[in-house]
């Protein structure tokens, strides 16, 4: 059985071009190549091909069965190709619109970034971020006030799709002076012992932490209890007590030594964001791009954390 071979899109142009204006000439000038040119790869498309497309009878061209067949494949292939890029253009273009978010706070940390880049790459969406402790979100969730959540670990009652946007690690810090910075071991009932910066009831860093000490029969008691983590950080950095909080908050405070990470056992508290929303709930075109927006800078995101560590 003879074998086929195809001919590629260059191809299709050209042969198209001649089969719809009856001349080589005159399909030259429309695909802007010489006349040479166009007649060496109608040539050697019937050589590909291995069947005869054109007869040429005194100055007129006539295509064969052959001809006729490759360029009525060709006109519906290129049409179709056409089709597809003025689709997804219009799909483009179509991504505008309002996107809720509701978000815990210490998604401040490298959210507005991600956000930013999201609205320059499609500058009619309409972003509107509201910010709280998990407790807070999870409330507007229930409510179904928002197309999409990010926070840490998905909560189980809820029926949910959920999908990792980046690492999230948790780390004990203090004042490079302060007697636990130059510990090479600290065990996690020493820890409970010292006077612990921490975050209010129903924050999630703190759930995640209360639940490791839980593991060990330990329990926390804080020492100083904050809504915000700039204030945890500057009461840290006043040498008041030692700091829970999430890596990413504190790049610049660690780079300048102004902060260090204590050697906890069993720490950094490994964890991940996740971009969440409801089964049962319909997303919006631009919602369900933002969703591959943060699948797709996922990998830079946890980069840019090692970076900085």
């Amino acid at each position: 059985m003879h074998k086929i071979y195809l001919p590629t899109i260059q191809q299709m142009k050209l042969f198209e071009a001649v089969s719809r204006l009856g001349s080589i000439t005159q399909a030259a000038k429309e695909v802007s190549l010489t006349q040479p040119s166009v007649s060496m790869q109608i040539k050697a498309l019937e050589e590909k091909i291995g069947i005869p497309l054109i007869d040429q009878i005194g100055k007129s061209l006539y295509l064969t069965q052959a001809g006729e067949e490759v360029a009525a494949a060709s006109r519906d292939i290129l049409d179709r190709l056409e089709a597809m890029k003025s689709n997804l253009s219009s799909v483009h273009e179509d991504i505008s619109g309002p996107l809720s978010l509701g978000v815990v706070t210490t998604t401040k940390y490298f959210l507005p970034q991600r956000v930013g880049e999201f609205k320059r790459r499609f500058p009619g969406v309409e972003p509107r971020v509201v910010m709280g402790n998990r407790e807070q979100i999870m409330q507007r969730m229930a409510q179904n006030l928002d197309d999409v959540y990010i926070m840490g670990t998905p909560p189980e009652q809820q029926a949910l799709t959920h999908t990792p946007i980046s690492d999230n690690e948790i780390v004990f810090v203090a004042n490079p002076y302060h007697p636990l910075a130059g510990v090479s071991s600290i065990t996690l009932k020493q820890l409970v012992e010292a006077d612990v910066i921490s975050r209010e009831p129903g924050s999630g860093t703190r759930q995640a932490i209360e639940r490791r000490l839980a593991e060990e029969g330990l329990k926390l008691n804080p020492h100083m209890e904050f809504e915000d983590s700039e204030a945890i950080k500057l009461a840290a950095l006043s040498g008041l007590g030692i700091a829970y909080l999430p890596l990413h908050s504190m790049r610049l405070e660690l780079s300048a030594r102004e902060l260090v990470i204590l050697n906890v056992d069993g720490f950094p508290l490994k964890r991940r964001w996740y971009a969440m929303h409801h089964k049962a709930k319909h997303l919006s075109l631009v919602a369900e791009q933002f969703l591959e927006f943060l699948h797709e800078t996922r990998e830079n995101s946890m980069a840019s954390l090692v970076e900085h560590r």
